[in-house]
């Protein structure tokens, strides 16, 4: 599997990243995988060529990392693993947010469920508008330089938000943000208009979560077919224009059967074709769903194909962004 730089750096993660949100007790209906199940698709995983897995310290209570970690013993320098903080693991006013309480904390209690001397990653999962960023980051800095932490990253930021962690980490000489973690998908295109132009700019590396719509675009809920979006908390989450979908996953289809391949991959791939993308992050319940979205990695789609799923998953600019096309018109000739 050929592999990508991670962010402005020298560290190299797989074109697919493995995704561990299905390990543990099952929440909201996203995973319950036990230790056998885990452990057979980190093997497949790692036999594929897979050497970047994504876990959070919330996943499952915790039990995503612990079992991502016992899974991983004994091959432990031959993969990247990223975790995340911010999201609440326990009931505790501060068992939340990115304080320097927590964060410390956090990657300790991290590290034991890991069963590893080392994060290659940590990723804060979102905005904290109790915490200064210049805490968060020095307190980062702190585990950085302590050899807990490698490398740092951030994960459903808003473009303002994401440029200032890295403007106070030039700013004030400090660990910065290596990885954006955001979602995107054929059917969520909306880091196009900001965050995609920043992270190329910035050289910060993207890592995308459900970049198959929690499996819409593999075609199992068309037409109105029950499955996981029947779950109330998931009903439209995240939210999705059904009507350009269902065109999309037609598509998909189309391009599928061109390839001999399945919808899901023709997805990803598409994802692949974009440089700004360090890697879509993969979930997979069974083997079976992983299998067959791991020919993804080796697609290659078409210019035309291309296009066309561009053209048929556009969504409208939004201000500024269509003012910004509209003067540079001249410009770009």
């Amino acid at each position: 599997m050929q592999m990508r730089v991670l962010g402005n750096t020298g560290l190299l993660v797989s074109r697919l990243c493995m995704g561990a949100w299905t390990f543990g007790k099952d929440r909201f209906g996203l995973g319950g995988l036990d230790a056998a199940q885990s452990k057979a698709i980190v093997d497949r995983a790692l036999e594929a060529g897979i050497n970047f897995f994504d876990t959070s310290n919330n996943y499952s209570f915790g039990q995503s990392e612990e079992l991502l970690g016992a899974a991983l013993v004994g091959k432990r320098e031959q993969v990247v693993i990223s975790t995340k903080v911010r999201s609440p693991t326990g009931e505790g006013p501060n068992d939340q947010g990115l304080s320097r309480h927590q964060l410390i904390r956090s990657v300790e209690q991290s590290l034991k469920r890991l069963q590893t001397d080392y994060l290659d990653v940590l990723i804060v999962h979102g905005w904290d508008e109790l915490t200064p960023p210049l805490e968060t980051l020095r307190a980062m800095d702190d585990l950085v330089r302590s050899g807990k932490v490698r490398y740092v990253g951030g994960s459903n930021l808003c473009a303002w938000q994401l440029a200032e962690f890295l403007a106070i980490s030039e700013r004030e000489r400090l660990p910065r943000f290596e990885i954006l973690q955001a979602y995107y998908n054929l059917v969520g295109r909306e880091l196009e208009h900001e965050l995609i132009p920043l992270c190329q700019y910035k050289q910060v590396g993207i890592m995308t979560w459900s970049p198959l719509g929690n499996g819409y675009l593999t075609g199992k809920y068309r037409h109105g077919a029950k499955g996981r979006r029947d779950i109330p908390m998931f009903s439209n989450f995240p939210p999705m224009n059904l009507e350009t979908g269902e065109k999309v996953i037609d598509m998909l289809e189309l391009f599928a059967a061109e390839h001999q391949t399945s919808t899901g991959a023709v997805a990803l791939a598409w994802q692949l074709a974009n440089p700004a993308i360090t890697c879509p992050i993969l979930g997979a319940k069974n083997v079976e769903q992983l299998e067959q979205n791991l020919p993804a990695a080796d697609l290659r789609l078409t210019a035309e194909q291309l296009e066309q799923l561009n053209e048929v998953s556009a969504i409208p600019l939004p201000y500024p962004n269509w003012m910004v096309e509209f003067q540079n018109q001249p410009r770009l000739g």
